[in-house]
């Protein structure tokens, strides 16, 4: 892995993340996963380091950086077999959108715990009608005018560490005074709020994160539940989706690079006839294809964060997507060559690769499948028609 280029502060906290992933690795998130539970203990030492909140504003308990440096630490962690990954959902989704959006009481009861790891937030966005065309969001808040609360109804899916968030970033639709259409806004919804209900996804993926089924039956909420400005619509939304992407690029990078580790050890070891196996071209040559990838993704996982971080979302908008394919597709790479190198190995406990497999296909198609991120480069930055 190269750092040529990085300032002096991010290769030193390359440096800090990567001994912390190192002290606990791919053995404590297995025993953990095996165990059922959660990364409790190195999600607390991560924050008590400033890890988790490092792009959080000062004032409020962060480290002042940006997405830049937080997907620096996901992908170090990544590396070490040791990804967190609500550090997409709560401090990069959550807690940029309302750091960006939030009022000043949001910001105050929020922000310090998400920077602290104290709390920790979910985000809903996809339903079950509703993925990648979001347009048909039919989660609807409407006012009660007695009241001025608001009342949430409808379903959502995919929603990633639920049963351990203090509260969930719910995606939903007012309707607009003037024109009677619907517009996106954000609510926070606390775990305990009467007519929220979560139903455990029985998924063949094996991670620390679960995956839950929402169901709000016109769920209360107060007036303050309201994230921002109930007229900013994707404004709002794309704050939190964008960091979305560079954060799932680093969570692909860290894999495809922890993978291709265990990979280039056991060709340098692996001695069949008189040399070992990483001697010979078909082995080392797909290994180096694979580090090739992975180093160009994260080049492109750069641009996106310095663009995002930068204040240009437009510009942030069409890398961000561009690096979390790279990214994706990089990580598959090293992951079925890793396996492919270690041979009967490669699908043994022992040697932890073959999780990865499927672990590794998350990256193409969460948040965003590879195929919308296609469309998406064709018609924003080249322009071409529509299909649908």
């Amino acid at each position: 892995m190269s750092t040529a280029g990085e300032s002096a502060e991010h290769q030193d906290l390359r440096a800090a993340v990567g001994v912390l992933g190192r002290r606990y690795g791919r053995a404590y998130l297995t025993s953990v996963i095996r165990d059922g539970g959660h990364p409790d203990e190195l999600w607390r030492e991560a924050a008590a380091l400033g890890y988790l909140g490092v792009n959080l504003p000062e004032e409020y308990g962060g480290g002042g950086g940006g997405i830049a440096e937080l997907s620096l630490v996901l992908e170090e962690l990544g590396a070490a077999g040791c990804p967190l990954l609500m550090m997409i959902v709560s401090p990069a989704i959550c807690g940029t959108v309302l750091a960006r959006f939030g009022t000043d009481a949001q910001k105050r009861a929020w922000l310090p715990g998400l920077a602290d790891g104290s709390r920790t937030m979910a985000f809903g966005i996809t339903e079950p009608d509703a993925g990648s065309n979001s347009h048909r969001i039919t989660t609807t808040a409407r006012r009660d005018a007695a009241t001025g609360d608001w009342l949430l109804s409808g379903r959502k899916v995919f929603v990633s560490g639920v049963d351990a968030a203090d509260a969930t970033l719910i995606v939903g639709r007012t309707e607009d005074a003037r024109t009677g259409r619907l517009k996106a806004c954000l609510f926070i919804v606390d775990r305990d709020a009467e007519g929220f209900a979560r139903r455990r996804i029985d998924m063949e993926l094996h991670a620390a994160e679960k995956q839950f089924e929402l169901v709000l039956d016109d769920v209360r909420l107060p007036a303050d539940a309201l994230v921002g400005d109930e007229d900013a619509g994707l404004l709002q939304l794309f704050a939190g989706l964008n960091p979305e992407r560079i954060m799932t690029a680093a969570f692909a990078i860290g894999m495809g690079r922890y993978a291709l580790s265990r990979a280039v050890e056991y060709a340098r070891e692996r001695t069949v006839w008189q040399a070992p196996i990483g001697a010979h071209q078909a082995i080392a040559h797909p290994l180096a294809q694979a580090h090739i990838d992975l180093e160009l993704a994260r080049l492109m996982m750069q641009k996106a964060a310095r663009l995002y971080d930068g204040g240009d979302d437009t510009g942030a908008g069409e890398a961000a997507n561009m690096a979390k394919y790279a990214a994706g597709e990089a990580c598959v790479r090293a992951v079925d060559q890793a396996v492919q190198t270690l041979g009967g190995n490669g699908l043994t406990r022992e040697f932890g690769l073959a999780s990865l497999v499927t672990a590794s296909r998350v990256a193409r198609i969460a948040p965003v499948s590879r195929e919308m991120i296609l469309n998406y480069v064709s018609h924003q930055s080249l322009g071409l028609p529509k299909s649908y």
